[in-house]
């Protein structure tokens, strides 16, 4: 049976064996997707099991435009940085109640050169929408075009995100 397929007859029937069919496709995926964002796997486990829940009310409005793939990136990609914006304001919040109160370029060369510990320390010190971009580039392998897709943005608008992405994980690792 195809994708297409087994969406159609979820679609149609709400066959629950359908849609193990497509959590068994896409639970890894998902799962390391959000691990990336998170670094903490019940946290990962957690959000995967809400992103299932969300394509299972969601997939009627899937119309087959785009690949399933791209769709389920994209929900993912979102529901990740929903939660994480969710939790830095309440970070925020909780500070403030605690509280009184010359663009370069830089190759992709410059972060290649970056060790992989001194990376992840750097994209931990990034915000959630810039770690988010460089890891679909340079983790997914994804082209401008799949990246512009996923984040429903113009093709300025990713190259300039990953640009401002980029030069943050510079400046960052030159001050460290």
């Amino acid at each position: 049976m195809t994708e297409e397929e087994i969406i159609k007859r979820l679609v149609h029937s709400n066959d629950t064996s359908a849609f193990s069919l497509l959590y068994d496709k896409y639970a890894d995926k998902i799962y390391y997707k959000c691990i990336s964002f998170v670094k903490d796997k019940q946290l990962a486990q957690d959000l995967t099991h809400d992103i299932f829940v969300k394509i299972f009310i969601s997939i009627k409005k899937f119309n087959f435009q785009s690949s399933f793939s791209t769709w389920v990136y994209r929900i993912t990609y979102n529901f990740c940085i929903d939660f994480l914006r969710k939790q830095q304001k309440q970070q925020l919040s909780r500070l403030e109640e605690d509280e009184d109160f010359g663009e370069d370029e830089y190759s992709d060369e410059e972060l290649f050169a970056i060790s992989v510990d001194r990376l992840e320390l750097i994209l931990d010190q990034i915000p959630a929408e810039d770690r988010a971009i460089l890891l679909m580039k340079y983790q997914d392998d994804l082209s401008i075009k799949d990246i512009m897709t996923t984040l429903d943005i113009s093709e300025s608008a990713t190259k300039m995100r990953l640009k401002r992405a980029k030069e943050k994980v510079v400046m960052i690792s030159k001050q460290l």
